[in-house]
């Protein structure tokens, strides 16, 4: 959040707190990372859905789940968003059957 260029960066002086702002980087690095490939994903599938490849779109629906799945279990997303977002890319992978 205070990444801007204009921010003022603090050191902390407790040790358990410049530990704290060491972990926070990798932390975030990780959950910057996971919420790409989230993102990734969910594209890929909608690709595929515009270009109206029915079985493209059902295999990349299939692993987007389960990416989907893995960042809602790691708190990264709430469970209801992760379900809104597998509900709503299913409906478009089935609508495209019909």
């Amino acid at each position: 959040m205070a990444t801007s260029s204009k921010a003022k960066k603090r050191t902390v002086r407790l040790a358990s707190g410049r530990k704290r702002a060491r972990q926070d980087v990798n932390l975030n690095a990780a959950n910057s990372s996971l919420r790409s490939k989230f993102r990734t994903s969910i594209k890929n599938v909608l690709k595929a859905v515009a270009a109206g490849d029915k079985t493209q779109a059902t295999e990349l629906f299939k692993t987007a789940q389960s990416v989907i799945d893995s960042i809602a279990d790691k708190g990264i997303f709430h469970k209801n968003k992760a379900a809104r977002h597998k509900s709503r890319l299913s409906a478009k992978v089935k609508a495209l059957a019909a």
